[in-house]
């Protein structure tokens, strides 16, 4: 397993998702397998959006030892976890993280696109109009003959209306597409499904546990603290919430082809 490093406070609140090495549901089974089929098309660029610390870019930068890549995102703690972990694995002079918007990002075209989590960064429509603007950016930033990875929520069946109240605020079911939807947008979009596949349920607990696990270990050391009512209604509010989405809400990773222009 390659190390991945999360920079640490400087302050006295709770630690931020020093657990985690992917920013959603992604296991290390299924983390290699992707980097694998992606390397074997030896893109020499690859652009992550809404990167976060582009865990999944490094991965396939380490691969592919002739390819750049951008990651963009608009959380500098995140992009400067990236850039430590770049420097660690020698790859500092072969990546960039830049503090920026992906919404009419110019920094396309790349012979690699990673959108993982990441399409609302492409668009400013409400969801779920979000997702095929998103997918229209997506293959205006992509080279023909390169690839797309793009993870996106969809849901795994219709939630109950009791569900949605006690999921995210303002949850509704408008907000995600079926899994079918989804990738006839993709298609509509430009794009033919080279790949799919979902995130599993065990891939889910291991993300949302790891991502309150450090929080939670925190709050038990530091009852009184006097951030620790606040996060623990942060805890438990997120937690009741994933307890309701869990087996409802999905995510599938979409590895797609750009279709080539007519003529």
């Amino acid at each position: 397993m390659t190390d991945t490093v999360a920079t640490p406070r400087t302050d006295d609140r709770p630690p931020r998702l020093t657990r985690l090495t992917f920013h959603g549901p992604l296991s290390e089974a299924r983390a290699a397998a992707l980097v694998g089929r992606l390397a074997r098309q030896r893109p020499g660029s690859v652009l992550d959006v809404g990167c976060g610390w582009g865990e999944l870019m490094l991965r396939v930068l380490d691969a592919v030892p002739d390819a750049r890549g951008a990651g963009i995102d608009v959380r500098g703690e995140d992009l400067e976890r990236g850039r430590h972990n770049a420097g660690a694995r020698g790859l500092a002079d072969r990546v960039e993280f830049v503090e920026e918007s992906a919404e009419g990002t110019e920094r396309g075209p790349a012979d690699l696109v990673l959108c993982l989590g990441a399409s609302h960064a492409l668009s400013a429509a409400e969801p779920p109009g979000h997702t095929l603007e998103a997918l229209r950016e997506l293959r205006r930033l992509v080279a023909d003959g390169g690839r797309v990875v793009l993870g996106e929520g969809f849901w795994e069946r219709p939630p109950a209306p009791a569900e949605l109240a006690d999921m995210w605020p303002g949850a509704e079911a408008g907000q995600h597409y079926d899994l079918a939807r989804l990738v006839e947008l993709a298609v509509e979009a430009g794009f033919r499904c080279e790949w799919l596949e979902t995130a599993s349920l065990d891939e889910w607990e291991e993300f949302e546990s790891a991502y309150q696990a450090d929080t939670e270990v925190w709050l038990a050391a530091h009852p009184d603290h006097p951030r620790a009512a606040e996060t623990r209604a942060d805890l438990d509010r997120h937690r009741a919430q994933w307890l309701t989405y869990r087996g409802i809400l999905g995510i599938v990773y979409l590895t797609l082809v750009p279709v080539a222009a007519a003529g």
